[in-house]
C-alpha cells in the first residue's frame, strides 16, 4: 500500500506542478485583454479558474497521499507551518509555503464577490511568488527532481513562464501599450 500512495505521492505533485504552470500562463493570458487563437476572451478566463482548481485538487492529492505514507510520514503541521519537516526540511518548508500561498490564492478567488476586486487583485499577487517555490520545492524535495526528464520539463516551464511574463511586461502588452494608457486619462 505504501508503494501505491508514494507513487500517487509524486505522480499527483508533477501534475499539479504542470497544471500550476499552465494556470499562470493562462492568467497572464487573461490579464493581457486579448483572446488566444479561437478561444473568447471569457473562456480564457473560465478555463484559467477551471485548471486552477483541478491543480489545487492535485495537489490536494499529492499532500493528502504523502500523509497516508508511512515512509513520507508527512503530518498536518508539516502541511501548514513551513521548514518543521524531518526529512529535508529547507525543500519540504518551500513547499509549505507554496501551499499557504496558494491556499491564500483559492480562498480569495472563492470569497471574490464577498472581499472585493482590491483585495482579491493584491491577494492574486502571491501567485506569482508561489509558483517558483513550488517549482523549487519539486526540484529539492521531488523523487525525480533533479532526474534530466524532470528538469528539462522545469526548465520548459521557466522558459514559457518567463517568456509570458516579458510579454506582459512589454510596451506590446496591452495595458503597458500608449494607447490603453491614454484611454485611462
Amino acid at each position: 500500500m505504501d508503494s501505491a500512495l508514494w507513487a500517487m505521492g509524486r505522480i499527483s505533485g508533477v501534475i499539479s506542478m504542470a497544471l500550476l504552470t499552465a494556470t499562470v500562463l493562462l492568467g497572464i493570458v487573461n490579464r493581457a485583454g486579448r483572446p488566444l487563437p479561437a478561444v473568447p476572451r471569457f473562456s480564457v478566463a473560465l478555463i484559467h479558474r477551471s485548471i486552477s482548481l483541478l491543480a489545487t485538487l492535485f495537489l490536494l492529492m499529492h499532500i493528502g497521499s504523502l500523509m497516508l505514507d508511512s515512509y513520507a510520514k508527512l503530518n498536518l503541521v508539516d502541511v501548514v507551518v513551513p521548514f518543521l519537516g524531518s526529512f529535508k526540511p529547507f525543500w519540504q518548508g518551500l513547499g509549505t509555503v507554496a501551499f499557504d500561498l496558494l491556499a491564500a490564492v483559492v480562498l480569495t478567488g472563492l470569497l471574490r464577490h464577498r472581499l472585493g476586486q482590491r483585495i482579491f487583485r493584491a491577494v492574486h499577487w502571491f501567485a506569482y511568488a508561489m509558483w517558483p517555490i513550488a517549482l523549487a520545492h519539486s526540484i529539492g524535495n521531488g523523487t525525480n527532481g533533479t532526474d534530466k526528464w524532470y528538469l528539462a520539463l522545469a526548465a520548459g516551464a521557466i522558459v514559457a513562464v518567463g517568456a509570458a511574463l516579458w510579454w506582459r511586461l512589454s510596451s506590446n502588452f496591452l495595458e503597458n501599450s500608449q494607447a490603453r494608457q491614454r484611454s485611462l486619462l
